[in-house]
């Protein structure tokens, strides 16, 4: 009897050990079966990944492809050149050390590359710079700054004259409002004292788009009935190579004994640390910044009341208008020698409706 239940102890022992072992080499086989595969599949996707060619290559090159502002205009141009088998090169992102346009055109050049989209200037070297690339066969757009002197195929941009206007009917507002004021504080009509407005241009005294905006904010003023003694336009040059230069002018402004009513700014750095200035200085709500672009720092200071208003550019207006240009050509023989994207004015009244479309497009 003892025997018999040995021999049944014994098979059981034996049953539960084969399905142990059944067990683990189902377990074994099944990973190894999915590792094999995983392996097999992400081999051919990487496959696919690398057979990926693209029909022609294009560059952008810009001042500053770390700004909100150009990357994007980059995904503007990336996303429309991708629809046509076209791959746009932002360069300068992905080479180590910083270059200038300038150097950026010479390895675009060298590189003969199918397109070339350059933040442009009216600078001797920068025309020859493009004048040399279409020697090459390369046809070149520039884009948001232009050189008219030069064999460029296409602008694209912003309508100065039109910035310009938004601008000087802000500035308008402002003066309508110090009229108020000094209405009830001062005795007599040549008690006012003049609007002090200081633009920030960039020390490239060719660029001419600035002085477009310049001029047609000036005439709105002046269209608006507001008088020469009303309003005093300065032009204070910024050094718009690096951020520090930048920080550095538009704190000497502030070092100042008479510190300007508004400081209208010409591009996103300008307006973000003329911003910081305005907080650092405790003279929020006693200067006005006009700012341009309308980046999450930006809006949120219109919000706080840091900065009056902004122009809002379509930036992927400009990088779509930009590749545009370059495909029209390639397949038509010619293209648009001008292409404006759109523009509009952020303020306290509309910046919380801006923000809510921004974040259901995220």
């Amino acid at each position: 009897m003892k025997n018999q239940n040995d021999d049944i102890y014994q098979k059981r022992i034996s049953r539960q050990y084969l399905i142990l072992v059944f067990t683990l080499f189902f377990v074994v086989a099944t990973l190894l079966a999915g590792s094999l595969y995983f392996r097999f599949y992400r081999a051919d996707i990487t496959r696919q990944a690398e057979s990926k060619e693209y029909d022609k290559y294009f560059v952008m090159i810009t001042d500053n492809y770390k700004s909100d502002f150009w990357q994007s205009v980059y995904r503007g141009a990336l996303d429309t050149a991708k629809e046509h088998g076209i791959y746009v090169d932002l360069l300068g992102e992905n080479l180590s050390g910083d270059y200038s346009i300038e150097e950026l055109m010479r390895i675009a050049i060298a590189s003969e590359v199918d397109g070339i989209i350059v933040y442009a200037s009216e600078a001797p070297q920068m025309v020859s710079l493009i004048n040399e690339a279409v020697s090459n066969g390369i046809p070149v757009v520039t884009l948001y700054g232009d050189s008219t002197h030069s064999d460029r195929l296409s602008f694209v941009g912003v309508g100065g004259y039109s910035v310009g206007k938004l601008y000087g009917k802000q500035i308008v507002n402002i003066i309508k409002e110090k009229r108020r004021q000094e209405l009830l504080e001062a005795n007599k009509i040549e008690d006012r004292t003049q609007v002090q407005i200081a633009v920030l241009a960039s020390t490239d005294t060719l660029d001419a788009g600035q002085n477009i905006i310049i001029s047609s904010m000036q005439d709105t003023i002046r269209q608006e009935n507001a008088t020469d003694s009303e309003f005093a336009v300065s032009i204070v040059a910024v050094d718009n190579t690096n951020a520090f230069a930048v920080e550095e002018s538009i704190r000497d402004i502030f070092m100042q004994e008479e510190v300007p009513d508004v400081i209208v700014c010409l591009n996103e750095l300008n307006t973000i640390c003329a911003y910081q200035a305005v907080v650092d200085f405790n003279k929020v709500g006693e200067v006005n910044v006009l700012g341009y672009y309308d980046s999450e720092d930006i809006l949120n200071a219109i919000d706080r009341g840091g900065i009056y208003a902004t122009i809002s550019i379509d930036t992927l207006q400009l990088g779509q208008y930009s590749v545009q240009a370059l495909l029209d050509y390639m397949e038509l023989g010619n293209t648009s020698e001008y292409f404006t994207a759109d523009t509009m004015l952020i303020d306290k009244e509309n910046v919380g409706t801006f923000k809510h479309r921004e974040e259901q497009d995220e």
